[in-house]
């Protein structure tokens, strides 16, 4: 990653994207393609899009996808031709970006003779799918956040323009394309990967737990002395997670905790604490940084029926929180396309914020209804 740098500085590259700096970026990936031999005029389309041009859609890139490849300039919301000219990749390979909800063609090939699809509109829903998990909140006004939360947590709100102050460079925040033009301004944080990597490893050790398990052995519990760093890069990577938390848990002078029934609900119970410790400082940054006035937060994901850590986070943050649908993306992702043909399939522009709004308010209380 560091080799695209002294081309152009990761100062300037977030000054012109608003997007935080990770290794996996699609910028990063290209020029690594270019360093390994692949020709840099080759096209290339990232894979949901790839998927839907399969289908018999345009070669497009959806506008949510397309930013988060740090291609994109914020300000004018189509490629970036200074990154492209300093860093040496091919500007007429990239795709046409396109709005959240375009039309983008018909089913062909033999997929059109199958009755259940003859006729079939294709269109690319918020393809990036933090975006389209956050399209599903059945929110307006300005007064709320979101966390999608599942193995790692997205932690933001959603703005009307990028947010590229120094605070959101510092703290490495990212404005990721939103449904309806808007911006999704928000940080990754560490998740129930954590919990996921130590359950593991206790598993090999004879000691299988389940989530539930956990969660009811850690609610008869007292608050943790210490919390420990949950985005602690050590922690990023897989393997001996128990051994990693323990050594921050030495370091702050506790002692560790054993792999027995006793100590695993006591590491699970600081696992939680210090994700919701970490979402509190998160969100109070966000509120600081826009200046919005914080009072619901929105739990979207598989993290969302996690009311245990739901009502940690609640109490560090001092938000009311409402758990979302868990199956937030595919419920996002329906909004946006019934937003799309709401006229007819007349809408070749993309969707409005409003009207997806809309929709996903429909489609939770559907949702909920179908649960009860």
């Amino acid at each position: 990653m560091n080799e695209v740098y002294p081309r152009i500085s990761a100062d300037r590259l977030y000054e012109l994207t608003g997007i935080q700096h990770l290794p996996f970026n699609t910028l990063f990936q290209l020029h690594a393609d270019a360093r390994a031999g692949i020709d840099p005029q080759s096209r290339w389309l990232n894979l949901p899009e790839y998927i839907t041009h399969l289908l018999g859609g345009d070669p497009v890139a959806e506008f949510t996808n397309a930013t988060h490849t740090q291609l994109v300039a914020l300000e004018t919301r189509d490629w970036c031709e200074e990154i492209f000219a300093a860093t040496q990749l091919c500007l007429t390979a990239a795709p046409k970006i396109v709005p959240t909800g375009t039309i983008v063609g018909k089913i062909r090939h033999e997929l059109d003779r199958l009755p259940e699809l003859s006729d079939t509109t294709l269109i690319v829903p918020a393809c990036h799918d933090t975006a389209s998990a956050i399209a599903a909140i059945p929110a307006s006004g300005d007064d709320w956040a979101f966390i999608s939360s599942g193995t790692w947590s997205l932690v933001g709100v959603v703005l009307d323009a990028p947010n590229i102050s120094a605070d959101a460079k510092r703290m490495n925040f990212t404005n990721l394309g939103g449904a309806g033009g808007k911006i999704c301004f928000l940080k990754n944080v560490n998740g129930m990967w954590l919990l996921q990597q130590c359950m593991e490893d206790w598993a090999r050790t004879g000691q299988a737990w389940t989530v539930e398990e956990l969660i009811r052995s850690c609610e008869r519990l007292p608050a943790p002395q210490m919390f420990f760093d949950v985005d602690d890069p050590v922690l990023m990577l897989p393997g001996d997670m128990h051994g990693k938390i323990n050594k921050q848990v030495e370091a702050a002078g506790f002692p560790a905790f054993a792999v027995n029934e006793r100590d695993i609900p006591r590491m699970a119970n600081a696992i939680f604490h210090s994700l919701a410790t970490r979402y509190a400082d998160v969100l109070a940054a966000v509120s600081r940084i826009t200046g919005k006035q914080l009072k619901r937060l929105f739990v979207v994901g598989g993290g969302s029926k996690n009311a245990y850590l739901n009502r940690l986070t609640a109490e560090r943050s001092g938000l009311e929180v409402i758990a979302g649908p868990s199956e937030c993306t595919t419920i996002g992702n329906f909004a946006i396309q019934l937003a799309a043909t709401e006229s007819g399939g007349a809408n070749f522009g993309g969707v409005t914020a409003e009207r997806v709004t809309h929709y996903a308010e429909m489609l939770a209380t559907q949702t909920a209804n179908s649960e009860m």
